[in-house]
């Protein structure tokens, strides 16, 4: 497959895809992953913002949030396809001991499972972000859950690009009660909701109750996390008072988006 690879003035390799490979179904591990980006920022989001992270972005995913902040690994996903020998060999050449993967849909791909593990061998600290909709057995330190709420649903008025059939895709999977339950049993983990405003509360606290009684992991007001909606400067100014005031009101936890004030929306960061 055809890549261009371009470093910029920090030294990360940015790869972007040249073909149009669907990447929406889980492949064979030995195929690797299809990667959108592979650098080193600090983490922005959730208990452990601000640490030195290496991120590892796969391309692809099973839901279309009308919001997504990584646009090319959902509605155009772009990737170069690694082995997982370069991948980890890249994450190697950081200065971080915290890998963070992340997608689009990470969990999509059997090939992850095994990065995990290489991982976990090497020693080093992974976190996985999700949409909680696909359980893998794998060795994940912090499972980082971000359930999709009915505002993130695309419709015509707020997506970005034409819909097509995912409006009732993306409705009628985004939440799947028995792969919430199996990842929180699994392992350390934080719920992460993307809040666009007070009225999503009613049903972040309907999604908790379920979970709650489908579950007998113990799942804890500071395990969930609201974060204000919005990719760049501008609009997170607009979303995160009134996000950080329904925190104080419900008692849970508030996570800035520490990427997103110190860089906007520059990518690899």
């Amino acid at each position: 497959m055809p890549v261009s690879d371009s470093t910029d003035h920090e030294g990360v390799i940015d790869r972007k895809l040249v073909d149009t490979e669907e990447t929406n179904e889980p492949r064979n591990p030995n195929d690797g992953l299809p990667i959108n980006e592979l650098f080193v920022s600090l983490q922005g989001e959730g208990k452990l913002a601000g640490i030195p992270s290496v991120f590892v972005r796969t391309s692809g995913c099973n839901l279309r949030c009308w919001f997504c902040d990584s646009y090319h690994t959902s509605w155009e996903p772009t990737h170069a396809r690694l082995d997982l020998e370069e991948i980890v060999a890249e994450i190697e050449s950081y200065d971080a001991d915290h890998v963070v993967l992340t997608g689009g849909e990470p969990l999509l791909y059997e090939a992850s499972v095994k990065l995990l593990a290489d991982l976990d061998e090497l020693g080093y600290h992974t976190t996985v972000e999700t949409n909680g909709t696909i359980y893998r057995d794998a060795p994940i330190d912090l499972v980082s859950i971000s359930p999709k709420l009915e505002s993130s649903t695309p419709t015509p008025e707020r997506s970005p690009t034409d819909v097509g059939e995912w409006e009732q895709r993306h409705e009628a999977d985004r939440i799947d009660l028995d792969s919430l339950s199996r990842l929180v049993e699994d392992a350390a983990f934080q719920l992460k909701f993307v809040v666009t405003g007070e009225e999503d509360l009613p049903e972040i606290l309907d999604v908790l109750e379920a979970l709650r009684d489908a579950t007998d992991a113990t799942v804890r007001d500071e395990d969930v996390l609201l974060m204000p909606e919005g990719a760049t400067r501008t609009r997170l100014a607009e979303t995160r008072t009134r996000v950080a005031d329904l925190a104080m009101t419900y008692g849970f936890r508030y996570t800035p988006r520490l990427h997103v004030d110190l860089w906007n929306d520059a990518p690899e960061t």
